[in-house]
């Protein structure tokens, strides 16, 4: 009953401190970078526009965005690689760490209160205080000696910091916004997860088709080898031409082993990417001809990429945590004013600890204002106003950035149009030439050397079109990395409040 008073003394004046305390908050308030009126296109003046792009103020797939490749073998491996990859993990670990440290800045501003108890033994000499003659076998004083005795306690303590000037609120304003940064970078992790898997798999797949293309002009070349042995038996040719051929066979053979090297190790760092080590996970045998060019790609206006693009969103919370900082530094120089209540039951008998008798209570209030500190405070404020311009740098640079890998993949898919096509009607052509070539020289009408050249020609032009559409699909796969494409499932695809596949 003796504690009541002062708990509603302490509730009381923490309230007010509160409502004082509201009325005043140092430092610049946030305001998000405004838009930048120049950045209203992706393309420089003269530039073709990119095929089957359509922008959109509000770009919403109808479901990830690999899924526009109909892979069925690339759905799969990115469903592994998100659910367990080291590099998602770290992700959320650092989020989840973001989070923790918003606890417990919001936790440091709300009133501290802790329990106490003790038992201590103590001697008592009423000399040490001033005082004489205190008759024996009283209560400081045994046979005319101190006197030893025990001392119980329970007690409780309660303070709270006014943060008269919204130190403690800036605080926890940048542990929010760095929370905030922790979830865009998830979602950055994310998106960059699913864009390196997707560009690993179309790498697989056009190095198999680079492989594959060199292995036919290899049996071409047995073949023409065959052919020129025969037509040098016959006398239909010199034994150089024979020499050239089999020379020829050994230079494309050559060619296969850098391609397998990189092949391998193509499927090596998908494993890698998926979070298994070679030997526990085998990857699937992509081919270019089962990833399919999708007609149109979904694109976001220039003035809705920076609020959709993860990095960009990032950059800006770390502006955001920067300038919350300022507040916080500014508020250090400052008063500040703290209260605190301690109270405690204490005897020198454990039975009577639980007593209205052995009841105390203090009420206190203490002021710290700075006087003189060498300048400390002042360069610390000067330290978050610089980092604070330095956020402002990185976050600029960031959407310049953005801008750039859409210009540049936008601009790539036009010429890698250009050059698929022009590489298919090469390869009819060539066919049609080498066949007519060949039927030509088994009637005797053409040399081995003319078969050869035909040949050869429709190789060069099968192989070059294999790297085409590889480097086609790869730069397609830049575009949605870079513009921010959904990588969530379908039903949320609408919600960007959390992270992860569907949440």
């Amino acid at each position: 009953m003796a504690r009541a008073p002062a708990a509603r003394l302490c509730a009381a004046v923490a309230s007010l401190g509160v409502a004082i305390s509201a009325c005043t908050t140092v430092g610049p308030d946030f305001q998000p970078p405004a838009p930048d009126s120049r950045l209203a296109g992706y393309a420089m003046t003269g530039e073709p526009p990119a095929p089957g792009v359509v922008l959109s103020p509000d770009v919403r797939a109808a479901g990830p965005w690999w899924q526009a490749f109909r892979s069925p073998a690339l759905d799969e491996v990115i469903g592994l690689a998100l659910a367990d990859s080291p590099t998602v993990a770290a992700a959320l670990a650092k989020l989840e760490r973001y989070k923790a440290a918003e606890r417990e800045a919001t936790g440091e501003r709300k009133p501290q209160v802790e329990g106490t108890a003790s038992a201590q033994r103590q001697k008592f000499n009423p000399a040490s205080f001033g005082f004489s003659g205190a008759p024996s076998g009283s209560q400081f004083t045994e046979f005319g000696r101190p006197r030893t005795f025990d001392v119980f306690s329970l007690g409780g303590r309660v303070s709270y910091d006014l943060d008269l000037f919204g130190g403690g609120r800036r605080r926890e304003e940048a542990a929010a916004a760095r929370t905030a940064q922790g979830a865009h970078e998830a979602d950055a992790a994310y998106l960059t997860l699913t864009a390196n898997v997707t560009l690993q798999a179309v790498r697989i797949a056009g190095l198999k088709g680079e492989i594959a293309a060199l292995q036919s002009i290899i049996a071409d070349d047995r073949t023409l080898l065959d052919l020129a042995h025969q037509s040098f038996a016959l006398g239909g040719i010199p034994r150089i031409t024979v020499t050239q051929v089999e020379t020829q066979l050994a230079e494309d053979e050559a060619l296969i082993p850098p391609l397998r090297r990189q092949y391998d190790a193509a499927r090596h760092q998908l494993a890698l990417l998926v979070g298994k080590s070679p030997a526990a996970w085998t990857p699937p045998e992509f081919e270019l001809a089962g990833l399919t060019v999708p007609a149109a790609i979904p694109v976001s206006l220039p003035s809705a990429l920076v609020r959709r693009r993860p990095d960009i969103l990032a950059a800006e919370a770390e502006l955001h945590a920067a300038t919350a900082a300022i507040g916080a530094a500014r508020a250090d120089q400052f008063p500040n004013i703290r209260l605190s209540a301690n109270g405690a039951l204490s005897s020198i008998k454990p039975e009577d600890v639980i007593s209205t008798d052995a009841a105390g209570w203090t009420l206190l209030g203490g002021l710290t204002a700075p006087i003189f500190d060498g300048g400390a405070r002042k360069a610390r404020t000067r330290q978050a106003e610089a980092q604070a311009r330095e956020a402002l740098a990185r976050y600029r640079l960031t959407v310049l950035r953005a801008f750039v890998e859409v210009s540049d993949a936008m601009a790539a898919l036009e010429t890698d149009r250009q050059r698929t096509e022009a590489l298919t009607r090469a390869v009819s052509l060539s066919r049609e030439s080498a066949d007519v070539t060949l039927q030509a020289a088994q009637l005797g009408a053409r040399t081995a050397a003319e078969v050869l050249q035909a040949r050869r020609q429709l190789d060069r032009d099968r192989r070059d079109l294999a790297q085409a559409q590889a480097q086609r699909l790869s730069d397609l796969v830049s575009l949605y990395a870079a513009s921010a494409a959904d990588w969530r499932g379908r039903e949320a695809s609408g919600a960007r409040n959390g992270v992860g596949p569907g949440r």
